[in-house]
């Protein structure tokens, strides 16, 4: 028990023992002190009886907080003394700053230069998780307000450039399998009801006139801007793969 100040029952006390050792006074006179100022209802709670072991056997002791010192060290005259007092108000700031804060004070240039360098490396690595997240985030803003349907394959395109590794086929896979587009039929690869119940996707159709006059209709499958939302959301948030 070095310190000046140290931590006891979550707040920053001193000893009387340390007390007397620093300021060069006799541990006795020091707890009579103590004792007397302790004897006033007003100043008790500033002060905690305690022990201390000393070769196996215990001595009596107090705890003292900030307002204990002061009271106590106000007795306490001179250049030297005012030196001290210093250091201990000193001593007790920094430890109730670490209680409050949970960040331990400095107390040499070398620590200093750790904390410095461990601070420097967190804020490093909340800028590398920021610039990931951020195309995804941006992204995913961009076709929330899209009013443009793209192809599937244009949809695994957007997802894989936003770290999901996956392609056209993949996806026209997943989508099936999830109950997304129609798995078999004639109108395989075609949205579900509930796929467009959700506004999803969107079916283009085109009309073209073969050589023998008769007329062929295809239909194609677009995602929407918010079913581009949709999907990549479940992407991005690992629930789809």
């Amino acid at each position: 028990m070095n310190e000046l100040v140290i931590m006891h029952n979550k707040q920053a006390v001193t000893t009387s023992l340390r007390v007397a050792e620093v300021f060069g006074k006799d541990h006795k006179h020091v707890l009579e002190t103590i004792s007397n100022l302790a004897a006033e209802k007003s100043a008790a709670k500033f002060f905690a009886e305690a022990t201390y072991d000393n070769r196996g056997k215990q001595y009596p002791m107090y705890y003292m907080n900030r307002d204990g010192f002061t009271l106590l060290a106000m007795g306490f005259t001179g250049k030297k003394a005012l030196q001290f007092k210093i250091k201990y108000i000193q001593a007790f700031n920094s430890m109730e700053t670490q209680i409050r804060t949970g960040y331990a004070i400095p107390g040499s240039y070398a620590e200093a230069l750790k904390l410095a360098a461990n601070q420097a490396e967190k804020i490093e690595q909340q800028k590398q998780t920021i610039a990931i997240q951020a195309p995804k985030a941006l992204f995913a803003d961009a076709v929330a307000t899209s009013h443009t349907s793209i192809l599937i394959g244009d949809l695994a395109k957007l997802i894989r450039q936003n770290g999901v590794d996956i392609g056209q086929n993949r996806l026209f896979g997943w989508l099936r399998d999830h109950g997304y587009l129609i798995g078999n039929g004639d109108r395989r690869n075609m949205p579900t009801q509930r796929a467009m119940d959700l506004e999803l996707f969107d079916i283009k159709e085109r009309t073209f006139q073969n050589p023998d006059g008769s007329v062929r209709i295809t239909k194609t499958t677009k995602v929407t801007g918010k079913g581009q939302q949709y999907f990549i959301n479940k992407f991005l948030q690992k629930e789809a793969v």
